[in-house]
């Protein structure tokens, strides 16, 4: 699922490509998406985009035009009557969702809404979602239910959950909190399991009890500035890894996490040091999702929880000729196939004779064979003997007059009408 680093980089994508790039038309939605129609139509627009934790809003702006070229900024306040208002549209990922920009031709099977860019050749800037959990939402603000962003807002971030400490949300354990999207927004199942491991936390202890003690470090804090920074990067506490690790996917370059082309995204694997990796634990919380980590699971770990299988990663090597391959623990070992090499020959035994026949035919002829070359074995001759020398039995006459019926006696105990 995409986290917040990636909506992030969405918008960053966005804001890269509709950079000098006129849109024009009406915005297309498609058939199948269950998300509602995006009334906007204008000869020449721009698109700029903005993030928020789990959220991407995008800007859509009218521009003017003269002699067949665009002004390139926001119409003047005396033409608005001619073109349509700007539009904001806010989107929610979901499991897969992304922007894409590809030719008109090219357009993916999940792209479900479409903005065209003006000229020759045309290109469509595509919100593609695959398994369409995402979704989107005209003229929409940021969810009111959602905190501020571990990313762009981190001092509001650390108040608002330093200040509602109290509250019942926390007495719950420490990886199902940070899947709370009013105080953590922006945090998702891999950044919660590498933020826990680096710091060595039990996933399940409780959340009250692993933050507290940051309410006596901002009481206790008398450093300078400078002091105060390199304390930080030094030994960072669990509020600062939920800013520090966001922005250390984001300087990776790349999508970040990509489930759709986990091969592909080498420098975001090689960092995680948890999520998904071999030799972890796993375990599922109260929402069924799961949790990697390492160590003890922690007081509140749930009983009788089902194990999640482990799934194993696919690294990519070098072949002998110098070419990218997939390791030996790739799919077919995450599928439960048995390797060629691993595959053990059968058996053959070097006398025919030793070789169990399946059917009655089969081992008399086979007794037939051993007897005239002498290797027949003692348990193939007994069993055909045996068929062999069964005499025919008749079959009992049957008579045809019926046996006496048997009269019935009234019981003892039974009294008479």
């Amino acid at each position: 699922m995409p986290e917040g680093p990636e909506l992030h980089l969405a918008s960053r994508f966005v804001n890269r490509v509709g950079s000098g790039t006129v849109f024009t038309g009406q915005v297309e939605k498609s058939a199948v998406s269950k998300n509602g129609e995006v009334p906007f139509k204008c000869d020449a627009y721009l698109i700029s985009a903005v993030s928020r934790g789990k959220e991407v809003k995008l800007t859509l702006t009218p521009i003017k035009e003269e002699d067949g070229k665009e002004d390139m900024k926001p119409a003047a306040t005396e033409d608005e009557d001619s073109l349509p208002a700007p539009m904001d549209v806010t989107f929610r990922f979901g499991m897969s969702g992304s922007f894409k920009l590809t030719d008109e031709d090219e357009v993916p099977k999940h792209a479900h809404l479409k903005f065209f860019t003006k000229g020759k050749p045309a290109q469509v800037l595509c919100f593609v979602d695959p398994r369409r959990f995402g979704s989107w939402e005209v003229n929409g603000t940021w969810q009111p239910d959602r905190g501020p962003c571990v990313l762009l807002e981190y001092e509001k971030f650390r108040s608002n959950v330093l200040s509602n400490l109290p509250e019942k949300a926390f007495d719950k354990p420490i990886c199902e909190v940070l899947l709370n999207q009013k105080y953590f927004n922006g945090i998702g199942n891999y950044l919660r399991a590498e933020i826990l491991f680096r710091l060595k936390v039990p996933p399940f202890e409780k959340a009250r009890t692993v933050l507290e003690p940051l309410l006596h470090k901002e009481k206790t804090a008398e450093l300078t500035l400078s002091k105060k920074l390199k304390w930080k990067l030094e030994n960072p506490d669990l509020l600062e890894l939920c800013h520090l690790l966001p922005m250390e996917v984001i300087n990776l370059g790349g999508k970040g996490y990509d489930p759709e082309h986990l091969d592909d995204s080498s420098a975001f694997e090689d960092w995680l040091r948890c999520y998904n990796v071999d030799g972890m634990q796993l375990l599922r919380d109260s929402n069924g999702r799961t949790i990697w980590f390492q160590g003890s699971p922690g007081p509140m770990a749930p009983r009788g929880s089902k194990v999640p299988k482990a799934r194993t990663r696919r690294r990519k090597g070098v072949d002998e000729n110098g070419k990218e391959a997939l390791s030996p623990q790739g799919s077919e070992s995450r599928k439960g196939k048995v390797t060629p090499e691993r595959r053990k020959p059968p058996k053959i035994p070097k006398d025919p004779s030793q070789v169990r026949p399946r059917s009655t035919k089969a081992a008399a002829k086979q007794t037939a064979e051993g007897l005239q070359t002498g290797k027949a074995t003692r348990r193939t001759t007994s069993r055909s003997r045996k068929k062999m020398a069964l005499p025919l039995v008749e079959a009992p006459e049957v008579s045809e007059t019926p046996p006496p019926r048997k009269s019935r006696t009234r019981s003892r105990h039974q009294t008479p009408l």
